[in-house]
């Protein structure tokens, strides 16, 4: 209805605007209206408006007509014909309009009555819904009413039937108990018959009979007792004898039924084993193992140079075949037994207990037998394989459904008393079991010390067999010399050989020594039949400690791998000790002492064997390379404990120390003899070299025979030290045997008097000199040698422009007093000391002298020589102690030992 009046009140408004806009007649004439023709009626229709209404398509409409007569007719325009028919619509619209409105009044008045009955209505039907909401909410209270009753009701109807299971259960037990007093068992072998729920009924009845004889205090309760174990006893037999049969024919349902009444009865455990026992992977299953099937596997084991095994076949096969046979299982256990981590558990510790550790102490046996190493290599392959296979199992945790018993009540549990094996067999998971499995199958190898003693054993074995002809040489060469570290070493090594252990056994360090000194060719019977040695056998390699070093990362690669997370730290430590104790003492300092040795005894008056300075690169690159891997491979190991890495680092650190000390010793050594070879080259000179009689003899040599023979020394001392040293070891070295040269020259210019040609052969020799030193590359040098040259020209000046020439130069830092040693040499110092004499005693000279020393700063000749003193090697050869985190070796050799630049 609302919809209605909106459409008559909208015609409406279109009406009243039509009749609005036409109905005003124009003021300047009155015309009668004429009436409208059919097609004007058509338009003046209430049914016109009703639609979409355009005024200017209306008054188009209307005088569409009368515009095409107008046009038709010539002459003025005449208005009448329009004024008439527009006067005439407007009369229309105002009656439609009329009309309109008296139907919109109705229509209003319509609705409104419409209105108010639909309210009437409305509020009726409100009436009524708030009447039945009423009504179920008193129906809704009255049924939680009678809820809450029918609850109390079921809580006392529960404890009524609770207290009568009780009653009942109480009255069953005592009067079974009494037929068993009897001897009477006709009832329960009756119900026992009535198949499988009366046989879980009478595993419980027994159960809780057990329960109740333990606690009866009667005069036949020991009779009784003893029935009922009888009784209990033949019924476990009979089950086990019923699953047996049902497992022989396959039928999961009757062994399921069987493992729950035993689970009832007595937890289940017996059911299990027999399961377990009988089996066809523990029954006839007898496993050798032929090592001929795989001899290239146990020909490599014990070769240290061959890489480890990575898997055996028949480990291979039994740990394939025990993958299947789980897989297979976890479903028939599953199915069969009411608690299958339990059963798991027991199938899984018999195949570790059984099977793998058969195998394993076959396999372990089979390498001790050949080699520590083979052994090792063994026992860290089968620990591997274990490890994956443990976790393959893992998957198989199978989920726990708990027994399936039909009893409930608190009187039944407090009879029961709760199985104690299917409770522990719950209390941990398969993944738990699998890893203590694991760990006790390898205690008896990794236990304590066990692991490690053998572990570095092997290694000393190994290293003093690879270094047996390196250790034969050594002894020869010192043998028969004063006592050396090599004989220290031997006679230290002899008597820890020698001892025991409290309990009577060999200890660890006595068994390694005993293999040193056998291995190495050292006691007293083996040396009898030593075999020739020859010189490279002697020489370090590199080559060597590269093998050294790998051996030792394979160990140190199983210590992680066997040893336990807390005692890596400790174990990695043992080995560092073994590698030391053969890298460094055995092998480096072994080779040090004799280059000592043979350094000591060489002859001081012959010429320097400078092929001592060779074993300094290669103790350079070998230290180089095993503290980079100390560095990089044990120390991180020891991260988790602070204080055995600090005891890693003093131990490294007092290892490289010794080292560099014996390496100082041999350059100090050769530098020593060095010098001493110049000197008595030197002392060679003859008093006539620079006072020669004959002038063209002179002239046609070139330098002077000692000259030359310092020369060719000065020339293989840089070329050695440059093939064996680097970086500040090598300047400093060339440094020393430049500033101690120099020094021998300074005293060797005092000694032969010089004459006017006999200077230019001393320019000469001091010229090669001084192009000799500057090959050397060290610019320290360079000014002590240019000093010499200038000091060498105070020959060949002449007397009257001496003075002049001492005052300029490197030689006007000099007081004059202290030149005159030198001039004194001259051939004419006779006559040009008077007159340099006279010089210096005037005034004016005196004050030009002074002020030349005063502005150069210097007024001794040591005082520019202070800086430039020889070099005391000994005073230089320290080592830097490695810091907390240790970065590696820098092998620098002579005075600055440990210096950051020596390394190559």
């Amino acid at each position: 209805m609302a919809t209605l009046a909106s459409t008559v009140k909208w015609q409406a408004f279109h009406l009243q605007a039509a009749v609005t806009t036409s109905s005003q007649p124009p003021a300047w004439t009155a015309i009668q209206p004429q009436p409208t023709d059919h097609t004007v009626q058509q338009h003046l229709r209430l049914e016109a408006f009703e639609g979409k209404f355009d005024v200017k398509e209306f008054v188009g409409t209307i005088s569409e007509k009368l515009i095409a007569q107008s046009k038709s007719h010539a002459g003025p325009f005449d208005p009448k014909p329009f004024i008439r028919t527009f006067e005439a619509a407007v009369d229309k619209l105002i009656t439609v309009r009329k009309d309109v409105q008296t139907k919109t009044e109705q229509m209003e008045k319509s609705v409104r009555v419409g209105e108010r009955e639909y309210s009437k209505k409305m509020a009726e039907l409100n009436r009524g819904f708030e009447a039945v909401g009423q009504s179920f909410t008193g129906m809704e209270n009255k049924m939680n009413e009678v809820g809450r009753t029918a609850i109390r009701v079921g809580e006392q109807l529960e404890s009524v039937h609770q207290q009568r299971q009780r009653a009942q259960a109480a009255y069953d037990l005592i009067d079974y108990y009494n037929q068993f007093s009897r001897g009477d068992t006709s009832q329960v072998d009756s119900l026992k018959k009535e198949g499988k729920q009366g046989r879980r009924q009478v595993a419980v009845l027994l159960r809780r009979l057990n329960v109740v004889a333990k606690d009866v205090d009667l005069p036949i309760a020991e009779k009784t007792r003893e029935n009922i174990d009888k009784y209990c006893e033949k019924f476990e037999k009979d089950m086990l004898h019923l699953f047996d049969r049902a497992y022989r024919k396959g039928d999961p349902k009757m062994m399921h039924h069987c493992a729950q009444t035993l689970l009832d009865f007595n937890g289940g455990a017996s059911c299990v084993q027999v399961y377990v026992n009988q089996h066809d992977f523990f029954i006839n299953r007898v496993r050798e193992t032929n090592h001929a099937d795989d001899a290239q596997l146990w020909d490599a084991l014990p070769d240290p140079d061959a890489s480890p095994p990575k898997d055996e076949p028949g480990l291979a096969e039994l740990f394939k075949e025990i993958r299947g046979t789980v897989g297979q299982e976890a479903q028939i256990v599953q199915a069969v037994f009411p608690n299958p981590p339990y059963v798991m558990q027991v199938f899984l510790q018999r195949v570790f207990a059984q099977s793998i550790q058969q195998h394993l102490e076959n396999l372990v046996n089979a390498g001790s037998a050949i080699s520590d190493l083979a052994f090792l290599r063994m026992l860290q392959m089968v620990h591997r394989q274990t490890a994956i296979l443990v976790e393959d199992l893992k998957g198989y945790e199978l989920p726990s459904t708990g027994p399936k018993s039909p009893e409930g009540s608190d009187f039944q549990r407090s009879l029961t008393g709760a199985s104690s094996v299917s409770s522990a067999a719950h209390s941990a998971s398969v993944s738990t079991m699998l890893e203590t499995a694991m760990e006790e199958l390898f205690v008896p190898y990794l236990e304590g010390n066990r692991y490690i003693e053998r572990e570095s054993k092997n290694l000393t074995e190994l290293y003093a067999s690879f270094l047996t002809t390196f250790t034969r040489y050594h002894g020869r060469v010192q043998k028969g010399g004063k006592s050396s570290m090599f004989d220290r070493v031997v006679n230290q090594l002899s008597a820890t050989a020698a001892t025991t252990s409290t309990t009577g056994g060999t200890t660890t360090s006595a068994a390694a020594a005993a293999a040193i000194l056998r291995y190495g060719g050292l006691s007293a019977k083996e040396q009898e039949k030593e075999e020739p040695v020859q010189e490279e056998d002697g020489q370090l390699n590199i080559n060597v400690a590269e093998i050294m070093l790998r051996w030792h990362a394979e160990a140190v690669g199983r210590c992680v791998e066997l040893s336990l997370t807390g005692d890596v730290p400790k174990h990695a430590f043992a080995l560092l000790r073994v590698l030391a104790a053969a890298i460094g003492s055995t092998y480096i300092e072994l080779a040090l002492e004799t280059a000592q040795a043979k350094v000591e005894v060489a002859d001081g008056k012959a010429e320097p064997n400078l092929q001592s300075l060779d074993i300094l690169s290669e103790v350079d690159y070998i230290c180089h390379l095993w503290q980079q891997y100390v560095n990089m491979a044990i120390l991180p190991l020891a991260s988790s404990s602070v204080t055995i890495r600090r005891e890693m680092t003093v131990f490294n650190n007092q290892t490289v120390s010794r080292i560099e000390g014996g390496a100082n010793h041999i350059i100090q050594k050769v530098a020593d003899a060095i010098i001493a070879w110049l000197s008595s080259q030197l002392t060679k000179q003859k008093r006539t070299d620079f006072k020669p009689r004959n002038d063209d003899l002179s002239f046609a040599r070139v330098n002077t025979e000692p000259c030359e023979a310092c020369c060719e020394t000065l020339e293989k001392v840089r070329d050695a030290a440059k093939s064996t040293l680097s970086g500040k070891n090598l300047e400093v070295f060339l440094t020393e045997i430049g500033v101690a040269f120099h020094s021998l020259l300074l005293e060797h210019l005092k000694k032969f008097p010089v004459s006017a040609t006999g200077g230019l052969m001393l320019a000469k020799d001091l010229k090669s000199y001084q192009d000799t030193v500057a090959t050397f590359g060290i610019p320290a040098l360079h000014e002590r040698f240019e000093f010499i040259r200038q000091l060498g020209n105070v020959f060949l000046v002449r007397p009257d422009i001496l003075k002049s020439y001492i005052t300029e130069g490197y030689l006007g830092r000099i007081d004059a007093t202290l030149l005159r040693p030198y001039l004194a040499q001259r051939s004419d110092w006779g006559q040009a000391e008077k007159g340099f004499n006279d010089s210096t005693g005037d005034d004016g000279g005196a004050s030009e002298v002074k002020g030349l020393r005063d502005r150069f700063g210097m007024g001794r000749l040591s005082m520019i020589m202070k800086d430039l003193e020889p070099l005391n090697l000994r005073d230089h050869m320290t080592m830097p102690s490695l810091p907390e985190r240790f970065t590696g070796l820098s092998m620098p050799s002579r005075a600055a030992f440990g210096g950051t630049n020596g390394g190559p």
